[in-house]
């Protein structure tokens, strides 16, 4: 089956499914009052500069000042440095750079994360299909995803070429424009040309606090970015949002214009292909292997924890042929659930320890292969003697569970409750405080049902002994709308 794009519009959020043969592989959302800020270009207004730590914090106008480091304020540079003989002038400090109150023009790296707020820079760089425009920073630089170095020189030149040798700007080339021709790039620069003199007024008339340049919407973003010759179709179950695609398609690439489709059938558009289903299955801890095995995925603030389970499967031959072709599936399959979850910083893989050094080499070899479609730079390591890979893969906004999960409000968000037992063991300790300090005929114990039961159930000869012991009356009282750990201890 083909890949496919599908762009799901509704009042509230706007939600982009990736599917590569009928599989989901990847979701982006974005809600109508939660927009990303990253590419968003502010006049922003210097709060704090943190000498010790070479930042500061700027306000932007969002609800946390936003972090500026100081690598994030010189020029950057396109071309490797030819061997001079001497050192590389120091990093200069930040109070040389920028003050408390100064104005400065800054655009955003990284939305804000968890407590963190947004990661800025000062280096701006408009975005289109193949390039990436650096105002006022002469240079070209190629993507370091591009490997062949022919392909790369052949970049560069057409590049050169297009803007002349006096280019007051510098250009990136994507990783998208492998392949491509000088006409796409020339559409590209005309688009990138138009732009920044638009931008560069806007800042000028700017007040100290406001949004200058606003990034392109979920998406019409996702077609720039996701938009190559395997994906066959694009449909949109919005006839406006499909029109305006057909135009900036018109734009970027016409050739592929035709593919953007309406959607108009009678069920929802993500049930197509089970993505509703997906997503679902996407927020759960465990995720089940064909062969019966399972996958276990922890996230938590330092890092994403993935433990791999044979669960049901014996195999046919031998214990290590059994582990083997369960950690080859799980290599698979984790790849795709760190795209579809958005799992990104370090993650800690424990595969099942294998004995033969080829079956570690062909799994970790196949984890790579499956990581090549990540549009996310991911770096691995090798499999530990422990059976553990450590790799990073880059994160630029909240995983899938933070975007659409709380913390559950019974157990802070740590995943588990407390056993009816030990609440029942509670409740006899507060018992036993409540009577050493205070002189009472009758206790009442309120409690959820479940926990009121189980005390009737189990602990009829302990309330019995209580009673004996302290001379003291309880009534046990269920109460319908306490959480399930939460009780009273009330003296009549």
């Amino acid at each position: 089956m083909s890949d496919e794009i599908l762009i799901n519009i509704s009042p509230t959020e706007h939600r982009v499914a990736v599917v590569e043969s009928g599989q989901l592989q990847e979701l982006y959302l974005e809600r109508s009052r939660r927009r990303s800020h990253v590419g968003n270009i502010y006049m922003g207004r210097v709060e704090r500069v943190l000498p010790g730590m070479q930042a500061a914090f700027v306000d932007i106008g969002l609800e946390r000042a936003a972090f500026l480091h100081v690598s994030d304020i010189g020029p950057r540079r396109l071309e490797p440095q030819s061997g001079t003989g001497t050192e590389p002038p120091p990093e200069p400090r930040i109070d040389e750079l920028i003050r408390g109150g100064q104005r400065l023009l800054v655009q955003v790296l990284k939305d804000p994360l968890g407590s963190k707020g947004a990661r800025l820079t000062a280096q701006l760089s408009i975005p289109s299909r193949y390039l990436v425009l650096l105002p006022e920073m002469p240079g070209i630089g190629v993507s370091v995803r591009i490997e062949e170095d022919e392909e790369r020189e052949r970049l560069r030149e057409l590049v050169a070429e297009l803007t002349g040798p006096d280019a007051q700007h510098g250009y990136i080339v994507r990783t998208k424009a492998e392949g491509v021709d000088a006409a796409a790039l020339a559409r590209d620069l005309k688009y990138l040309r138009r732009m920044w003199p638009r931008i560069k007024a806007d800042a000028a008339a700017a007040r100290s606090v406001q949004l200058v340049h606003e990034g392109l919407s979920l998406p019409y973003r996702s077609l720039r970015d996701l938009m190559d010759a395997d994906i066959e179709k694009v449909r949109i179950d919005d006839r406006h949002t499909r029109q305006q695609a057909v135009r900036f398609a018109g734009e970027f690439f016409p050739e592929w214009a035709d593919r953007i489709e309406l959607y108009d059938g009678d069920s929802p558009l993500f049930d197509l292909y089970g993505v509703e289903d997906e997503i679902r299955r996407a927020l759960k801890r465990s995720v089940a292997l064909k062969s019966g095995g399972y996958v276990v995925i922890d996230q938590t603030e330092a890092m994403a924890t993935i433990d791999v389970n044979t669960g049901s499967y014996l195999g046919h031959r031998n214990l290590e042929e059994t582990i083997y072709k369960t950690n080859l599936e799980a290599a698979q399959a984790i790849a795709r659930q760190l795209r579809l979850r958005n799992l990104g910083g370090i993650i800690v893989i424990d595969f099942i320890d294998m004995v033969d050094e080829s079956h570690k080499n062909q799994v970790l070899a196949t984890l790579k292969r499956a990581l090549a479609r990540d549009r996310a730079r991911t770096t691995v390591s090798s499999i530990s003697s422990l059976g553990l890979v450590e790799m990073t893969r880059k994160r630029t906004t909240e995983s899938l569970e933070r975007r659409l999960c709380r913390p559950c409000p019974t157990c802070s968000g740590m995943g588990r409750i407390k056993s009816v037992d030990a609440i029942c063991a509670e409740i006899f300790r507060e018992i036993m405080r409540a009577v050493r300090q205070f002189e009472t005929g009758e206790l009442r114990i309120m409690a959820a049902p479940e926990v009121i039961d189980r005390i009737f159930e189990e602990y009829q000869d302990s309330i019995l002994e209580l009673i004996e012991q302290l001379n003291t009356g309880f009534h046990l009282q269920p109460e319908e709308q306490y959480g399930h750990d939460q009780f009273d201890v009330v003296l009549l």
